[in-house]
Protein backbone atom coordinates (compact mmCIF):
# COMPACT_ATOMS: atom_id res chain seq x y z
CA UNK A 1 0.00 0.00 0.00
CA UNK A 2 1.11 3.37 -0.66
CA UNK A 3 2.93 5.38 1.95
CA UNK A 4 2.04 9.06 -0.18
CA UNK A 5 -1.20 9.74 1.20
CA UNK A 6 -0.52 12.81 1.82
CA UNK A 7 1.82 14.11 -0.57
CA UNK A 8 1.25 14.74 -4.58
CA UNK A 9 3.42 13.93 -7.44
CA UNK A 10 5.30 16.78 -9.00
CA UNK A 11 8.32 17.07 -11.19
CA UNK A 12 9.30 13.84 -10.71
CA UNK A 13 8.88 13.94 -6.57
CA UNK A 14 6.54 13.69 -3.59
CA UNK A 15 5.72 16.82 -1.99
CA UNK A 16 3.33 18.68 0.50
CA UNK A 17 0.44 20.69 -0.25
CA UNK A 18 0.59 23.55 -0.29
CA UNK A 19 -2.10 24.58 2.13
CA UNK A 20 -2.53 20.69 3.75
CA UNK A 21 -6.28 19.96 4.22
CA UNK A 22 -7.68 16.26 5.01
CA UNK A 23 -10.17 14.23 3.18
CA UNK A 24 -11.73 11.30 5.26
CA UNK A 25 -11.89 8.04 2.68
CA UNK A 26 -15.02 6.22 4.04
CA UNK A 27 -14.92 2.36 2.91
CA UNK A 28 -18.60 2.36 1.19
CA UNK A 29 -19.28 -1.99 2.86
CA UNK A 30 -19.29 -0.48 6.62
CA UNK A 31 -19.54 3.28 5.92
CA UNK A 32 -15.94 3.30 8.49
CA UNK A 33 -13.30 5.63 7.36
CA UNK A 34 -10.61 3.38 6.36
CA UNK A 35 -8.35 5.87 4.72
CA UNK A 36 -7.04 9.71 4.53
CA UNK A 37 -5.55 11.92 1.50
CA UNK A 38 -4.47 15.56 1.27
CA UNK A 39 -6.70 17.68 -1.19
CA UNK A 40 -4.67 20.30 -2.85
CA UNK A 41 -5.50 23.64 -4.11
CA UNK A 42 -4.96 26.16 -7.07
CA UNK A 43 -1.11 26.82 -5.85
CA UNK A 44 -0.21 23.08 -6.28
CA UNK A 45 -1.93 22.79 -9.30
CA UNK A 46 0.11 25.69 -10.56
CA UNK A 47 3.11 23.97 -9.17
CA UNK A 48 2.16 20.71 -11.14
CA UNK A 49 1.36 22.84 -14.64
CA UNK A 50 4.76 24.57 -14.59
CA UNK A 51 6.84 20.90 -14.52
CA UNK A 52 4.54 19.60 -17.04
CA UNK A 53 5.50 22.50 -19.27
CA UNK A 54 9.01 22.66 -18.57
CA UNK A 55 9.16 18.70 -19.12
CA UNK A 56 6.65 19.01 -22.85
CA UNK A 57 9.55 19.97 -25.01
CA UNK A 58 12.25 17.11 -24.35
CA UNK A 59 9.45 14.66 -23.71
CA UNK A 60 8.03 15.28 -26.91
CA UNK A 61 11.05 15.43 -28.76
CA UNK A 62 12.24 12.10 -27.29
CA UNK A 63 12.57 9.29 -29.85
CA UNK A 64 10.18 6.57 -30.25
CA UNK A 65 12.18 4.02 -29.02
CA UNK A 66 12.78 5.41 -25.53
CA UNK A 67 8.85 6.03 -25.06
CA UNK A 68 8.37 2.85 -26.15
CA UNK A 69 10.94 1.30 -23.33
CA UNK A 70 9.33 3.89 -20.43
CA UNK A 71 5.79 2.57 -21.03
CA UNK A 72 7.08 -0.94 -21.36
CA UNK A 73 8.28 -0.33 -18.19
CA UNK A 74 5.40 0.94 -16.98
CA UNK A 75 3.08 -2.49 -18.03
CA UNK A 76 5.80 -4.00 -16.47
CA UNK A 77 5.44 -2.54 -13.02
CA UNK A 78 1.99 -2.38 -12.98
CA UNK A 79 1.87 -6.44 -13.80
CA UNK A 80 3.63 -6.92 -10.57
CA UNK A 81 1.18 -4.33 -8.71
CA UNK A 82 -2.31 -5.33 -9.94
CA UNK A 83 -3.74 -7.60 -7.19
CA UNK A 84 -2.86 -4.71 -4.69
CA UNK A 85 -4.57 -2.19 -7.19
CA UNK A 86 -7.44 -4.39 -7.38
CA UNK A 87 -7.63 -4.62 -3.91
CA UNK A 88 -7.01 -0.76 -3.15
CA UNK A 89 -10.17 -0.35 -5.76
CA UNK A 90 -12.46 -3.05 -3.86
CA UNK A 91 -12.04 -1.03 -0.56
CA UNK A 92 -12.09 2.52 -2.37
CA UNK A 93 -15.48 2.16 -4.29
CA UNK A 94 -16.91 -1.20 -3.12
CA UNK A 95 -16.20 -3.52 -6.38
CA UNK A 96 -16.02 -6.62 -5.69
CA UNK A 97 -12.79 -8.16 -5.68
CA UNK A 98 -13.66 -10.98 -7.99
CA UNK A 99 -14.50 -7.90 -10.56
CA UNK A 100 -11.31 -5.84 -9.63
CA UNK A 101 -9.04 -8.72 -10.11
CA UNK A 102 -10.73 -10.03 -13.93
CA UNK A 103 -11.76 -6.30 -15.35
CA UNK A 104 -11.24 -2.98 -13.16
CA UNK A 105 -7.77 -3.50 -12.62
CA UNK A 106 -6.75 -5.86 -15.70
CA UNK A 107 -7.81 -2.90 -17.98
CA UNK A 108 -5.67 -0.42 -17.25
CA UNK A 109 -2.62 -2.81 -18.41
CA UNK A 110 -4.69 -3.90 -22.08
CA UNK A 111 -4.89 0.89 -22.26
CA UNK A 112 -0.93 0.70 -21.61
CA UNK A 113 -0.03 -2.25 -23.95
CA UNK A 114 -2.58 -0.89 -26.70
CA UNK A 115 -0.75 2.11 -26.76
CA UNK A 116 2.38 0.63 -26.87
CA UNK A 117 1.27 -1.53 -30.16
CA UNK A 118 -0.06 1.54 -31.91
CA UNK A 119 2.39 3.90 -31.14
CA UNK A 120 5.35 1.56 -32.83
CA UNK A 121 3.47 1.32 -36.27
CA UNK A 122 2.43 5.03 -35.92
CA UNK A 123 3.09 7.52 -39.08
CA UNK A 124 4.03 10.44 -37.82
CA UNK A 125 4.47 12.51 -41.24
CA UNK A 126 2.97 11.61 -45.19
CA UNK A 127 3.19 12.91 -48.26
CA UNK A 128 -0.30 14.37 -49.09
CA UNK A 129 1.17 16.23 -52.84
CA UNK A 130 3.59 19.17 -52.36
CA UNK A 131 2.36 19.13 -48.43
CA UNK A 132 3.67 17.27 -45.87
CA UNK A 133 0.95 16.37 -43.30
CA UNK A 134 3.05 15.99 -39.71
CA UNK A 135 1.06 14.86 -36.39
CA UNK A 136 2.94 16.53 -33.32
CA UNK A 137 1.76 16.07 -29.19
CA UNK A 138 -1.05 18.48 -28.10
CA UNK A 139 1.47 19.61 -25.34
CA UNK A 140 0.20 19.56 -21.84
CA UNK A 141 -2.64 17.76 -20.77
CA UNK A 142 -5.22 18.34 -17.69
CA UNK A 143 -6.69 15.21 -16.71
CA UNK A 144 -9.81 14.53 -14.53
CA UNK A 145 -10.70 11.32 -13.84
CA UNK A 146 -13.77 9.30 -11.69
CA UNK A 147 -14.49 6.83 -9.21
CA UNK A 148 -16.44 4.02 -11.01
CA UNK A 149 -13.74 2.41 -13.17
CA UNK A 150 -10.75 4.46 -11.53
CA UNK A 151 -7.84 2.70 -13.20
CA UNK A 152 -9.91 2.13 -16.43
CA UNK A 153 -10.41 6.23 -16.87
CA UNK A 154 -6.70 6.58 -16.16
CA UNK A 155 -4.73 4.93 -18.34
CA UNK A 156 -7.12 5.31 -21.57
CA UNK A 157 -6.26 8.79 -20.69
CA UNK A 158 -2.63 8.55 -20.06
CA UNK A 159 -0.96 6.09 -21.90
CA UNK A 160 -1.94 7.53 -25.49
CA UNK A 161 -1.05 11.04 -23.45
CA UNK A 162 2.40 9.02 -23.44
CA UNK A 163 2.84 7.47 -26.65
CA UNK A 164 1.96 11.11 -28.06
CA UNK A 165 4.62 12.77 -26.67
CA UNK A 166 2.34 15.15 -24.00
CA UNK A 167 3.12 15.99 -20.56
CA UNK A 168 0.49 16.08 -18.24
CA UNK A 169 -1.47 16.67 -14.59
CA UNK A 170 -3.63 14.46 -13.56
CA UNK A 171 -6.70 15.15 -10.98
CA UNK A 172 -8.06 11.63 -9.98
CA UNK A 173 -11.46 11.40 -7.84
CA UNK A 174 -11.15 12.30 -4.42
CA UNK A 175 -13.18 9.09 -4.01
CA UNK A 176 -10.62 6.79 -5.07
CA UNK A 177 -7.02 8.61 -4.86
CA UNK A 178 -5.09 5.78 -3.69
CA UNK A 179 -4.97 3.32 -6.91
CA UNK A 180 -4.11 6.85 -8.78
CA UNK A 181 -1.25 7.49 -5.95
CA UNK A 182 -0.05 3.61 -6.30
CA UNK A 183 0.20 4.71 -10.50
CA UNK A 184 2.12 7.84 -9.71
CA UNK A 185 4.73 5.34 -7.64
CA UNK A 186 4.98 3.17 -10.83
CA UNK A 187 5.79 5.92 -13.23
CA UNK A 188 8.35 7.21 -11.05
CA UNK A 189 10.20 3.57 -10.76
CA UNK A 190 9.84 3.14 -13.86
CA UNK A 191 12.30 6.11 -15.15
CA UNK A 192 9.32 8.43 -16.60
CA UNK A 193 11.26 11.59 -16.27
CA UNK A 194 10.69 14.45 -14.11
CA UNK A 195 7.19 17.23 -15.07
CA UNK A 196 6.04 14.32 -17.48
CA UNK A 197 3.26 13.03 -15.20
CA UNK A 198 2.00 14.76 -12.15
CA UNK A 199 -0.76 13.69 -9.67
CA UNK A 200 -2.59 16.39 -7.98
CA UNK A 201 -5.79 15.07 -5.51
CA UNK A 202 -8.33 17.43 -5.15
CA UNK A 203 -12.47 18.09 -4.90
CA UNK A 204 -13.30 19.80 -8.87
CA UNK A 205 -13.63 23.76 -6.79
CA UNK A 206 -9.79 23.24 -5.05
CA UNK A 207 -8.28 21.62 -8.18
CA UNK A 208 -10.26 20.33 -11.08
CA UNK A 209 -11.87 24.18 -11.85
CA UNK A 210 -8.13 25.58 -11.77
CA UNK A 211 -6.91 23.00 -13.53
CA UNK A 212 -9.97 22.98 -16.27
CA UNK A 213 -9.13 27.11 -16.47
CA UNK A 214 -5.21 27.26 -16.69
CA UNK A 215 -3.48 29.03 -19.36
CA UNK A 216 -0.64 26.25 -19.62
CA UNK A 217 -3.24 23.28 -20.00
CA UNK A 218 -3.48 22.67 -23.80
CA UNK A 219 -5.98 20.18 -23.57
CA UNK A 220 -8.57 19.21 -20.97
CA UNK A 221 -9.31 15.46 -20.96
CA UNK A 222 -12.24 14.80 -18.20
CA UNK A 223 -14.86 12.19 -17.46
CA UNK A 224 -17.77 12.44 -15.19
CA UNK A 225 -21.06 13.72 -14.87
CA UNK A 226 -22.66 16.01 -17.92
CA UNK A 227 -22.95 18.32 -15.30
CA UNK A 228 -19.39 18.31 -14.31
CA UNK A 229 -18.30 18.29 -17.63
CA UNK A 230 -20.23 21.89 -18.77
CA UNK A 231 -18.04 23.36 -15.42
CA UNK A 232 -14.98 21.79 -17.29
CA UNK A 233 -16.25 22.96 -20.87
CA UNK A 234 -17.03 26.75 -19.26
CA UNK A 235 -13.58 27.40 -17.57
CA UNK A 236 -11.45 25.68 -20.31
CA UNK A 237 -13.76 28.03 -22.63
CA UNK A 238 -11.65 31.39 -21.99
CA UNK A 239 -8.56 29.95 -23.02
CA UNK A 240 -9.58 27.87 -25.97
CA UNK A 241 -8.37 24.70 -25.08
CA UNK A 242 -9.62 21.95 -26.25
CA UNK A 243 -11.96 19.68 -24.15
CA UNK A 244 -12.68 15.95 -24.29
CA UNK A 245 -15.38 15.06 -22.47
CA UNK A 246 -16.63 11.30 -21.92
CA UNK A 247 -19.71 12.25 -20.13
CA UNK A 248 -23.06 10.33 -18.83
CA UNK A 249 -25.55 7.70 -20.28
CA UNK A 250 -29.25 6.44 -20.38
CA UNK A 251 -28.18 3.43 -22.23
CA UNK A 252 -31.36 2.26 -24.81
CA UNK A 253 -31.36 -1.78 -25.30
CA UNK A 254 -33.79 -2.44 -27.72
CA UNK A 255 -35.27 -6.51 -27.61
CA UNK A 256 -36.31 -7.02 -31.00
CA UNK A 257 -39.17 -9.40 -31.52
CA UNK A 258 -36.97 -12.61 -32.88
CA UNK A 259 -34.49 -12.17 -29.61
CA UNK A 260 -33.81 -15.54 -27.53
CA UNK A 261 -35.52 -14.01 -24.81
CA UNK A 262 -33.89 -16.03 -22.07
CA UNK A 263 -31.01 -14.98 -23.07
CA UNK A 264 -31.40 -11.13 -24.32
CA UNK A 265 -32.68 -10.51 -21.62
CA UNK A 266 -30.51 -12.45 -18.97
CA UNK A 267 -27.32 -11.02 -20.67
CA UNK A 268 -28.88 -7.50 -20.03
CA UNK A 269 -29.61 -7.53 -16.38
CA UNK A 270 -25.96 -9.24 -15.99
CA UNK A 271 -24.27 -6.10 -17.97
CA UNK A 272 -27.01 -3.49 -15.93
CA UNK A 273 -26.07 -4.76 -12.29
CA UNK A 274 -22.63 -5.21 -12.74
CA UNK A 275 -20.48 -2.87 -10.69
CA UNK A 276 -23.84 -1.91 -9.47
CA UNK A 277 -24.89 -0.36 -12.03
CA UNK A 278 -22.07 2.39 -11.88
CA UNK A 279 -21.01 2.86 -15.52
CA UNK A 280 -22.21 5.26 -17.96
CA UNK A 281 -22.71 2.78 -20.97
CA UNK A 282 -24.85 0.49 -18.68
CA UNK A 283 -28.34 -0.75 -20.80
CA UNK A 284 -30.64 1.52 -18.39
CA UNK A 285 -33.98 1.12 -20.39
CA UNK A 286 -34.86 -2.06 -21.99
CA UNK A 287 -37.28 -1.51 -24.61
CA UNK A 288 -38.83 -4.85 -25.44
CA UNK A 289 -42.05 -5.64 -27.92
CA UNK A 290 -45.86 -5.30 -26.07
CA UNK A 291 -46.66 -9.12 -26.28
CA UNK A 292 -43.61 -9.61 -24.67
CA UNK A 293 -43.37 -7.21 -22.02
CA UNK A 294 -44.59 -9.41 -18.67
CA UNK A 295 -42.28 -12.32 -20.00
CA UNK A 296 -39.44 -10.12 -20.29
CA UNK A 297 -39.97 -8.37 -16.77
CA UNK A 298 -40.70 -11.95 -15.40
CA UNK A 299 -37.04 -13.20 -16.58
CA UNK A 300 -35.43 -9.77 -15.79
CA UNK A 301 -37.22 -9.87 -12.05
CA UNK A 302 -35.83 -13.23 -11.29
CA UNK A 303 -32.41 -12.65 -12.01
CA UNK A 304 -32.21 -9.43 -10.24
CA UNK A 305 -33.37 -11.22 -7.28
CA UNK A 306 -30.89 -13.84 -7.54
CA UNK A 307 -27.86 -11.25 -7.74
CA UNK A 308 -26.18 -11.87 -4.48
CA UNK A 309 -25.94 -8.04 -2.91
CA UNK A 310 -23.07 -8.02 -0.30
CA UNK A 311 -19.54 -7.52 1.42
CA UNK A 312 -17.27 -7.04 -1.50
CA UNK A 313 -14.59 -9.39 -0.22
CA UNK A 314 -16.90 -12.42 0.51
CA UNK A 315 -17.49 -15.19 -1.38
CA UNK A 316 -20.26 -15.30 -3.97
CA UNK A 317 -20.67 -11.78 -4.04
CA UNK A 318 -22.58 -10.57 -7.02
CA UNK A 319 -22.16 -7.15 -6.71
CA UNK A 320 -20.84 -5.15 -4.21
CA UNK A 321 -22.28 -1.39 -2.14
CA UNK A 322 -22.72 1.67 -4.43
CA UNK A 323 -19.64 4.24 -3.95
CA UNK A 324 -20.87 7.04 -1.32
CA UNK A 325 -23.71 7.94 0.35
CA UNK A 326 -24.62 11.35 -1.56
CA UNK A 327 -25.06 8.26 -4.73
CA UNK A 328 -26.69 5.98 -2.03
CA UNK A 329 -29.34 8.14 -1.06
CA UNK A 330 -29.78 9.57 -4.47
CA UNK A 331 -30.93 6.15 -6.56
CA UNK A 332 -33.14 5.84 -3.43
CA UNK A 333 -35.04 9.09 -4.27
CA UNK A 334 -35.07 7.92 -8.07
CA UNK A 335 -36.49 4.96 -6.96
CA UNK A 336 -38.88 6.67 -4.79
CA UNK A 337 -39.71 8.74 -7.99
CA UNK A 338 -40.30 5.61 -10.47
CA UNK A 339 -43.10 4.28 -7.94
CA UNK A 340 -44.58 7.83 -7.32
CA UNK A 341 -44.95 8.35 -11.32
CA UNK A 342 -46.92 4.88 -11.83
CA UNK A 343 -44.08 2.34 -12.83
CA UNK A 344 -44.48 -1.28 -11.35
CA UNK A 345 -41.66 -2.64 -8.93
CA UNK A 346 -41.07 -5.95 -10.10
CA UNK A 347 -38.05 -6.59 -8.26
CA UNK A 348 -35.98 -4.63 -5.68
CA UNK A 349 -37.22 -1.29 -4.85
CA UNK A 350 -35.96 0.95 -1.59
CA UNK A 351 -34.13 0.43 1.31
CA UNK A 352 -31.14 -1.96 1.94
CA UNK A 353 -31.45 -5.44 0.67
CA UNK A 354 -32.23 -7.60 3.61
CA UNK A 355 -29.85 -8.45 6.38
CA UNK A 356 -27.58 -5.26 5.35
CA UNK A 357 -27.91 -2.83 7.69
CA UNK A 358 -24.83 -0.87 7.17
CA UNK A 359 -22.56 -0.09 3.98
CA UNK A 360 -24.36 1.81 1.13
CA UNK A 361 -26.05 -1.38 -0.81
CA UNK A 362 -28.93 -0.82 -3.11
CA UNK A 363 -31.48 -3.53 -3.85
CA UNK A 364 -31.20 -5.02 -7.33
CA UNK A 365 -34.27 -2.52 -8.84
CA UNK A 366 -35.98 -3.60 -12.10
CA UNK A 367 -39.18 -0.91 -13.27
CA UNK A 368 -42.13 -2.79 -15.15
CA UNK A 369 -44.69 -1.06 -17.54
CA UNK A 370 -42.67 2.33 -17.24
CA UNK A 371 -42.93 5.15 -20.17
CA UNK A 372 -40.05 6.97 -21.72
CA UNK A 373 -40.68 9.61 -20.32
CA UNK A 374 -40.69 8.86 -16.50
CA UNK A 375 -37.97 9.97 -14.43
CA UNK A 376 -36.60 7.36 -14.20
CA UNK A 377 -36.14 6.78 -17.94
CA UNK A 378 -35.10 10.31 -18.51
CA UNK A 379 -32.46 10.67 -15.64
CA UNK A 380 -29.21 8.78 -15.44
CA UNK A 381 -29.62 6.76 -12.20
CA UNK A 382 -26.14 5.28 -11.67
CA UNK A 383 -27.32 2.20 -9.45
CA UNK A 384 -28.70 -1.45 -10.48
CA UNK A 385 -31.68 -0.06 -11.64
CA UNK A 386 -33.56 -1.07 -14.95
CA UNK A 387 -36.41 0.03 -16.26
CA UNK A 388 -38.60 -2.05 -18.62
CA UNK A 389 -40.42 -0.24 -21.65
CA UNK A 390 -42.62 -1.43 -23.63
CA UNK A 391 -42.95 -0.52 -27.53
CA UNK A 392 -45.62 -1.29 -30.58
CA UNK A 393 -43.09 -1.40 -33.51
CA UNK A 394 -39.64 -1.67 -34.08
CA UNK A 395 -40.01 2.41 -35.29
CA UNK A 396 -41.17 3.24 -32.09
CA UNK A 397 -38.34 1.71 -30.43
CA UNK A 398 -35.74 3.24 -32.53
CA UNK A 399 -37.53 6.89 -31.94
CA UNK A 400 -37.91 6.46 -28.03
CA UNK A 401 -34.40 5.17 -27.74
CA UNK A 402 -33.04 7.96 -29.64
CA UNK A 403 -35.44 10.42 -26.75
CA UNK A 404 -32.43 11.25 -24.73
CA UNK A 405 -30.47 14.09 -24.37
CA UNK A 406 -27.65 11.19 -23.92
CA UNK A 407 -26.04 9.19 -26.84
CA UNK A 408 -23.07 6.81 -25.49
CA UNK A 409 -23.77 3.26 -25.60
CA UNK A 410 -26.95 1.49 -27.09
CA UNK A 411 -27.67 -2.16 -27.07
CA UNK A 412 -29.74 -4.04 -29.81
CA UNK A 413 -30.69 -8.16 -29.08
CA UNK A 414 -32.22 -10.37 -32.00
CA UNK A 415 -31.39 -13.46 -34.13
CA UNK A 416 -32.10 -11.66 -37.25
CA UNK A 417 -28.54 -9.99 -37.74
CA UNK A 418 -29.06 -8.24 -40.82
CA UNK A 419 -32.40 -6.52 -39.36
CA UNK A 420 -30.19 -5.89 -36.39
CA UNK A 421 -27.41 -4.40 -37.56
CA UNK A 422 -30.17 -1.90 -39.66
CA UNK A 423 -31.49 -1.22 -36.00
CA UNK A 424 -27.92 -0.63 -35.04
CA UNK A 425 -27.36 2.33 -37.38
CA UNK A 426 -30.29 4.00 -36.54
CA UNK A 427 -29.65 4.69 -32.81
CA UNK A 428 -27.85 7.55 -32.31
CA UNK A 429 -24.98 6.92 -29.91
CA UNK A 430 -21.15 6.60 -30.00
CA UNK A 431 -21.27 2.76 -29.87
CA UNK A 432 -24.05 0.50 -30.29
CA UNK A 433 -23.50 -3.48 -28.87
CA UNK A 434 -25.41 -6.15 -31.23
CA UNK A 435 -26.64 -9.17 -28.79
CA UNK A 436 -23.56 -8.67 -25.99
CA UNK A 437 -20.45 -9.07 -27.47
CA UNK A 438 -17.18 -9.34 -25.74
CA UNK A 439 -15.31 -5.96 -24.93
CA UNK A 440 -12.91 -3.93 -27.61
CA UNK A 441 -9.83 -2.36 -26.45
CA UNK A 442 -9.39 -0.87 -30.05
CA UNK A 443 -12.93 0.78 -30.31
CA UNK A 444 -13.45 4.11 -30.17
CA UNK A 445 -15.29 4.65 -27.10
CA UNK A 446 -17.23 8.62 -26.78
CA UNK A 447 -20.72 9.89 -27.55
CA UNK A 448 -23.08 11.54 -29.32
CA UNK A 449 -25.14 14.38 -27.90
CA UNK A 450 -24.46 15.17 -23.72
CA UNK A 451 -22.70 12.37 -23.48
CA UNK A 452 -19.79 14.01 -24.54
CA UNK A 453 -17.26 14.60 -27.28
CA UNK A 454 -13.96 13.27 -28.92
CA UNK A 455 -13.16 9.42 -28.51
CA UNK A 456 -11.00 7.38 -26.35
CA UNK A 457 -9.52 3.86 -26.60
CA UNK A 458 -7.39 2.20 -29.28
CA UNK A 459 -5.83 4.94 -32.00
CA UNK A 460 -9.09 6.74 -31.73
CA UNK A 461 -7.84 7.63 -28.38
CA UNK A 462 -4.34 8.23 -29.43
CA UNK A 463 -5.43 10.97 -32.22
CA UNK A 464 -7.06 13.38 -29.79
CA UNK A 465 -3.92 14.34 -28.13
CA UNK A 466 -2.28 15.13 -31.47
CA UNK A 467 -2.16 18.36 -33.70
CA UNK A 468 -2.24 18.20 -37.47
CA UNK A 469 -0.29 20.39 -39.03
CA UNK A 470 0.06 21.04 -42.72
CA UNK A 471 3.10 22.13 -44.31
CA UNK A 472 2.61 23.74 -48.00
CA UNK A 473 5.11 23.65 -50.34
CA UNK A 474 7.52 21.06 -48.80
CA UNK A 475 8.06 19.13 -52.00
CA UNK A 476 9.25 22.01 -54.22
CA UNK A 477 7.47 21.57 -58.00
Amino acid sequence: MTTHNHEFYINGEWVKPVSPRTWDLINPANEEKWNEISLGSSADVDKAVAAARAAFVPWSQTPVEKRLAIMGKIAEIYQRRIGEVAETISKEMGAPIWLAKAAQAPIGLAHMVEAIGYLKDFEWEKQQGKTRIAYEPIGVVGMITPWNWPINQIFCKVAPALAAGCTMVLKPSEYTPINALIVAEIMHEAGVPKGVFNLVNGDGPGVGAPLSGHPGVDMMSFTGSTRAGILVAKAAADTVKRVAQELGGKGPNIILDDADLAKAVGGSVQTMMMNSGQSCNAPSRMFVPEKLHDQAVAIAADLANKTKVGDPFADGTNIGPVVNKTQFERIQGLIKKGIDEGATVAAGGLGRPEGLNRGYYVRPTIFANATNDMTIAREEIFGPVMTVIPYKTEADAIAMANDTPYGLSGYVQGTNLERARKVAKQIRAGDVRINHPGMDTKAPFGGYKQSGNGREWGEFGFHEFLEVKAMLGYEAA
